[in-house]
């Protein structure tokens, strides 16, 4: 990275922090990111076996309060927030008229205010923020809904493993082993600070996202370093998410893909809420079927299917890869591509065009990995 790239870049708070643990940058989003620290399979490794961190600051984080903010939030995604409780989250996706996925989010539904608001958290992607931002703001009432942007005030560190929770705990006031489920959330004091955490991750175990100021956040980090959890990048991130099949937005999902194509279908409650945003095709599709289907494939041998490789079918390209990657727990070659739907079926035998040559691919279950330590969804 030259010094004019790195100038244009923005670095979260814990930069400097990462340096000393020299950390290998890479430009992401508009951020100079932490691609590996000791290494992607060391990093990988910590997180499936004992505890990793990640500093996932250049997240976009927004604020909600108003008296209806449920009820509006409704109309821009597929999912029924009515059924949140206060401390609940749900994952979903914004949609644009057309069915396709504007972003993937999580709304935190927090309590309501003394004078009966609602409130609640927005997490959404870095390269999506602004994005975001207008979509929100274009479709809700500004007089009954104020947002808020923290995305650069705050510093969101994810704290994931099989001895996360253990690990955590140990740097907080309040017992969040019992007061905070799968997908449950709340405000604790960290290092005598007020702090935002959530269990929630992007690795396929159980763990926590924890959202503070940046000077608790700075200080949360040399506690976890001093308790021995390994700082990880956005190497062993996307490795960590491929393995549990969670998707990448721009890749896996975008905004020309519904979330029914997605196998996202998880988060369309069409019977238990009225009208939103895409909603008319997404009901087409469930009645007549989608065409195409996003599927994991599982290469034989160990060439690996990168983004926008070519899937053939009979000397036929059917469709593409949109992640890729050698599993480091599996030790196997997997991904994750769009086909028609009629050779998506676990089983089907397929290719994957790499660098000119095809090598066979088998469409398997998933997720490819499923951690025995995650709780449900709840």
């Amino acid at each position: 990275m030259t010094p004019t790239q790195s100038s244009n870049l923005l670095r979260t708070p814990l930069f400097t922090l990462e340096q000393e643990q020299k950390a290998r940058f890479v430009p992401f989003s508009g951020w100079e990111m932490p691609v590996q620290f000791i290494g992607l399979k060391q990093e990988h490794q910590a997180v499936r076996s004992k505890v990793g961190m990640f500093d996932i600051s250049h997240m976009g984080k927004f604020t909600l309060v108003g008296k209806d903010l449920v009820s509006q939030l409704q109309t821009l995604v597929p999912s029924d927030l009515s059924r949140l409780q206060p401390q609940q989250a749900q994952y979903t996706v914004l949609l644009n008229p057309q069915g396709g996925i504007i972003d993937d989010i999580i709304f935190y539904r927090q309590e309501d205010t003394a004078t009966g608001e609602q409130q609640g958290i927005l997490i959404v992607n870095a390269a999506t923020t602004d994005k975001d931002r207008n979509w929100i703001l274009e479709h809700i009432s500004p007089n009954s809904i104020k947002l808020q942007d923290i995305s650069r005030d705050r510093v969101l560190i994810a704290v994931q493993g099989v001895e996360a929770v253990a690990t955590l705990q140990s740097l907080v006031e309040e017992d969040i082993i019992i007061n905070i489920p799968r997908f449950g959330h709340q405000q604790v004091k960290i290092a005598g600070n007020s702090g935002f955490i959530a269990r929630t991750g992007y690795t396929g175990e159980d763990g926590f996202e924890v959202m503070v100021d940046p000077e608790t956040g700075k200080e949360l980090w040399r506690s976890l370093l001093a308790a021995g959890v390994t700082p990880c990048g956005l190497g062993a991130r996307d490795t960590l998410r491929l393995e549990a099949a969670m998707c990448l937005y721009g890749q896996d999902i975008d905004d020309s893909t519904t979330p029914l194509e997605a196998g996202l279908g998880w988060l369309v409650h069409l019977n238990s809420k009225g009208d939103f945003i895409g909603r008319s095709v997404l009901e087409s599709q469930k009645a007549s079927g989608v065409s195409r289907r996003l599927v994991g494939l599982q290469m034989q041998g160990r060439h690996i299917a990168r983004n926008n490789y070519p899937v053939i079918y009979q000397g036929e390209t059917i469709g593409k890869i949109t992640s890729g990657t050698l599993a480091p727990t599996l030790g196997k070659a997997i991904a994750l591509a769009y086909v028609p739907k009629s050779l998506g079926k676990v089983g089907q035998e397929l290719e994957v065009e790499i660098r000119g040559k095809n090598y066979p691919a088998t469409v398997v279950k998933k997720p490819f990995y499923h951690s025995a330590n995650l709780q449900s969804k709840t």
